[in-house]
């Protein structure tokens, strides 16, 4: 049983249907049709791990300035002691973790895009003949 909406060339009259690889989208001015698979962009992730880990030491040391520790002593000889975070290291150390999870995760895309895996090499089938994935 066809399904409902398939027009196929073999039908006399019938338009041809697009498929999504049929569509070839208008090029858009300013962006370029090269490939995304470029080498360099492997320095471009090594660079960000870097800037990366670069944040994640501030992060650490505006997280470590933030925190003050006050002591207390009572008159019975009980110590109370206390912390007080500073906002605004608190926030920082946030934003530059964010920072460095952000920049972590576009060294990955950078990296997979610098080291792509090659494509499949197609063999014939040993049952058919015909070419199959190797």
């Amino acid at each position: 049983m066809k399904a409902q909406g398939a027009l196929t060339a073999a039908t006399p009259g019938a338009a041809k249907i697009l498929g999504v690889s049929d569509v070839v989208w208008p090029a858009v001015p300013g962006y370029s049709n090269k490939p995304l698979h470029q080498p360099w962009r492997v320095l471009v992730a090594v660079a960000e791990c870097l800037v990366a880990a670069l944040s994640v030491w501030g992060a650490l040391a505006c997280w470590a300035a933030s925190q003050t520790t006050v002591s207390v002593r009572l008159d019975d000889g009980t110590q109370l002691v206390s912390y007080i975070y500073a906002g605004n290291w608190v926030g920082l150390a946030i934003g530059l973790a964010g920072l460095a999870g952000i920049l972590v995760l576009d060294a990955v895309r950078q990296f997979s895009l610098g080291v792509r895996t090659r494509r499949r090499k197609y063999r014939k089938s040993r049952e058919n003949g015909q070419a199959a994935a190797a």
